[in-house]
Parts: C-alpha cells; structure tokens; sequence
C-alpha cells in the first residue's frame, strides 16, 4: 500500500516499480501518483463522492453555468468531445467546458477541441500597500511550476495591478510532449487550492507573498480553444478568433454560493 500523494479521490492504492498506482473514483482508471489526475478522472470522481456522502472583461466572454457535472472519460482520462446528461448533449473543450449550445442524443462532436490558452485572474482582499510585484511573481511561478509540475515555458505570464493577480498559461498541442502535464489540469489543480478544496492529499496550499498570507475575495478562470465555440448567441460575432469561455469561482469566506434566479 502507498499514499497518492496528488491525488486524494482514490482507492486500491499499490506499489510497482518505485511509483504508487491507484484507482480513481467513479471510474476505476489507474492513475499514476507521480503526476497530476486528469481533470476529466477528478471532476467523475468528486461527482461520484458528492453522491454517496473593474477589469474589462474580454469582449467575446461566455460564462460557464454548468459547473460540475459528471463526464465521460476515456480511458487515458481525457474527456470524450461529447458529453450528455440525460438525453441532453453537448460538445466540451480540453478543459471539459461546454462549446455549444445544449442539443439532444443525435448531436456530433467531431473532435476535442483543445484549450490552448487558459487566463486565471484573482482578486485578492483589501490591503492598504500592494504586494511586491517581484515577489508575487516569483511565487507563482515557482509554485505552477513546481507544485503543479508544469514546465515554465508555458507560463506566459503574471500580471499585477492591485488588486488583481492575472496568469496566462498557454499550451498549443505541437508544443506538448507526452510527459508534460495539460494547462487545464494545472488550472483545476489551482482552481482547487484557492477555493481550500485541495486535491493532493494533507497538502495545502499557502499562499504567501514575503511571509505574508494572501486571501482570495474571487478567482475567474478564462479558457480560449483552438477554434472558436459554438453558441447561437448574438453577441457573439463572426470573425471572432477565439472566444473565451469564464467559469466564474465564486469564493466568499472560503464558502461557495450558488444562487438561481430562474427558480
């Protein structure tokens, strides 16, 4: 027996060849506890779990309403390009988002379509003087790289303009090898440890700039595919390049909110 350390949705862990091998979730695939779970494994495994027990915004935006959902993975662990619920069905991005409008069974999703291009932008709480921006630099980008396993070249970026922190990961297929790990990945991993709902197991991200403790009052996760989504919505132009899909994290005293309106 062995402890994935990355990964605490498992079960039936085992030791082979110096590397712990364990079953997820709700899917039974084996998953190597060296690098980070597919978002797709962990996103089937937190369904499965859940069951038993005044920056401008990108003109092109569309937010994400559907959250969590339980997926169809394939067996490497990459979502399936079509995901349905019921006889409602949809096409998802690398990153699992929803590129189309909601159709029924007959619905073709040719390929998945990559993300190539995810933008995290956090706004942290009030505070009188703004952080380093040297040193707020320097821990994110140490902290992607090393707590994530993510190779730095594919940290394009982080910005700071008090009080915002913005990340830009970016990632085109030609540049992957197949041992990096997947920007969507990194972004659920991270998305994860900010809300205090981390994935690894007893290790919890701190955020801390000069020894100093940074809180969260919002996180927003942008992602931009390859080829631009599919909605019939009107503020949608043509012509647009890539369209950039928000999943808005709402993160209030670390306790999450979700309010309807139209019930």
């Amino acid at each position: 027996a062995c402890i994935c350390e990355k990964n605490k949705r498992v079960t039936s862990c085992r030791q082979a060849n110096g590397v712990c091998w364990c079953d997820s979730i709700g899917s039974g695939v084996s998953v190597n506890c060296n690098t980070l779970t597919s978002k797709c494994l962990l996103m089937k495994a937190e369904v499965t779990g859940s069951k038993s027990g005044r920056r401008e915004k990108p003109k092109d935006a569309f937010e994400d309403t559907d959250g969590l959902y339980d997926p169809e993975c394939e067996n490497t662990g990459v979502f399936k390009a079509k995901q349905c619920s019921g006889n409602t069905c949809w096409c998802v991005n690398t990153a699992g988002v929803r590129r189309t409008d909601k159709h029924d069974a007959d619905l073709k999703c040719n390929r998945l379509v990559r993300t190539t291009g995810i933008i995290i932008e956090m706004k942290h709480a009030e505070r009188n003087a703004p952080l380093n921006t040297e040193s707020l630099k320097k821990f994110f980008r140490e902290t992607i790289a090393n707590r994530y396993m993510l190779d730095g070249r594919y940290i394009t970026s982080v910005q700071y303009e008090k009080p915002y922190i913005t990340i830009n990961l970016n990632q085109n297929s030609s540049d992957k090898s197949s041992g990096d790990v997947d920007i969507a990945d990194v972004a659920y991993y991270f998305e994860k440890d900010v809300k205090g709902d981390s994935i690894f197991h007893n290790n919890i991200l701190n955020v801390s700039i000069d020894n100093e403790e940074l809180r969260f009052e919002k996180t927003v996760v942008y992602y931009v595919d390859e080829i631009a989504p599919e909605f019939s919505m009107k503020s949608l132009t043509p012509g647009v390049i890539a369209v950039i899909v928000v999943v808005i994290v709402a993160i209030v005293a670390g306790i999450v909110v979700l309010v309807s309106s139209n019930k």
